[in-house]
């Protein structure tokens, strides 16, 4: 199947998967989920196998990055059997991970021997009650110990991901940065997703701007917007004096929507087209057919791409429109 087959209605070349391997996490997040968030059961949730196949039909299609995420990813058995025979298959030019980092400290040299490139590790305090109070389990140092682990190992970058919030844990954004800085990763700051219908706090009243998040940053150090891109959305700001940068993911004050390359397989086998959109294809059944081939798969993948929409809106002073938790949509 020619790379050209994995082309949008507006022109965008779908070259990134993004796949949610679970909906379970061992955290409660307060942005991400309610505290009795209820899980997909087993038999509605995709297999190893399931997954790593639609990961190699995605790459013999031209998919060149693939993401494992959650929920917590590192929490499914057996995950690591799939994140290698992903990572080692022809075509694809990098695997990363997206963790709360509650694993990492016992997993990290797996994680490199498997094949993974690079980690994304969420963190959003540097305070152990805070983060007790932001993520609803008291494994802060559990987490840092990953963090520690991961960054004496040869991995081909790593990065903090911060969600922040305004009153809530935005007095450390200096801190985090440093705290990314010093080990020679680099860290974006995220603007809250307004997916699912959470109670711990009004979504407006704690919105924080990325240009509030530089505006501040810049006053400890001298930013300089780079050229440099990944994959994802992140816009990168160089840092006097450091190697590593810092970056903001803006879904509410500057949409990216425009060079998007990302599509997302969930948990239970729907390939998503919008993170901020319920525009999806249900994959699943087309796997679980005895009759489908290779090549269902693929037209299936093909026809899904005609959903994708041009770009996703947001709206804090609404009610979410989209009613699925951040942990069923993958990171």
């Amino acid at each position: 199947m020619a790379t050209s087959a994995l082309i949008d209605p507006f022109g965008r070349k779908i070259d990134y998967l993004r796949i949610s391997v679970t909906d379970r996490c061992d955290f409660r997040c307060t942005y991400c989920m309610d505290e009795d968030v209820s899980f997909l059961s087993r038999e509605h949730i995709l297999s190893l196998e399931e997954i790593v196949h639609v990961a190699k039909t995605f790459i013999s299609m031209g998919t060149k990055r693939i993401r494992i995420t959650g929920g917590e990813p590192l929490v499914r058995k057996n995950i690591l059997w799939a994140i290698e025979q992903i990572a080692n298959t022809d075509g694809l030019e990098e695997l990363t991970i997206t963790t709360n980092g509650s694993q990492l400290y016992k997993m990290a040299q797996d994680l490199l021997n498997a094949g993974v490139s690079r980690i994304n590790i969420s963190l959003d305090t540097l305070k152990a009650d805070r983060f007790y109070a932001l993520t609803r389990r008291d494994k802060f140092q559990q987490v840092i110990n990953g963090i520690e682990a991961v960054s004496e190992l040869p991995f081909k970058r790593l990065k903090i991901n911060s969600v922040m919030l305004k009153n809530h844990n935005d007095d450390e954004l200096f801190d985090l940065a440093r705290f990314a800085l010093d080990r020679k990763m680099d860290i974006s700051f995220i603007e809250e997703m307004p997916l699912g219908i959470i109670s711990d706090h009004d979504r407006a009243a704690t919105y924080l701007s990325s240009d509030d998040v530089i505006e501040t940053l810049s006053k400890y150090y001298e930013l300089t917007p780079s050229s440099m891109t990944t994959s994802g959305p992140t816009s990168y700001y160089q840092v006097a004096g450091y190697d590593h940068k810092i970056g903001v993911i803006s879904p509410h004050s500057h949409n990216f929507c425009d060079t998007c390359n990302r599509v997302r397989l969930t948990a239970e086998g729907r390939l998503l087209l919008c993170l901020g959109n319920e525009h999806s294809k249900d994959l699943k059944g087309v796997i679980r057919n005895t009759s489908a081939d290779s090549i269902t798969l693929e037209s299936a993948i093909i026809d899904a791409l005609a959903l994708k929409p041009l770009q996703h809106h947001f709206n804090l002073d609404e009610a979410p429109q989209i009613l699925r938790f951040m942990s069923a949509t993958g990171g």
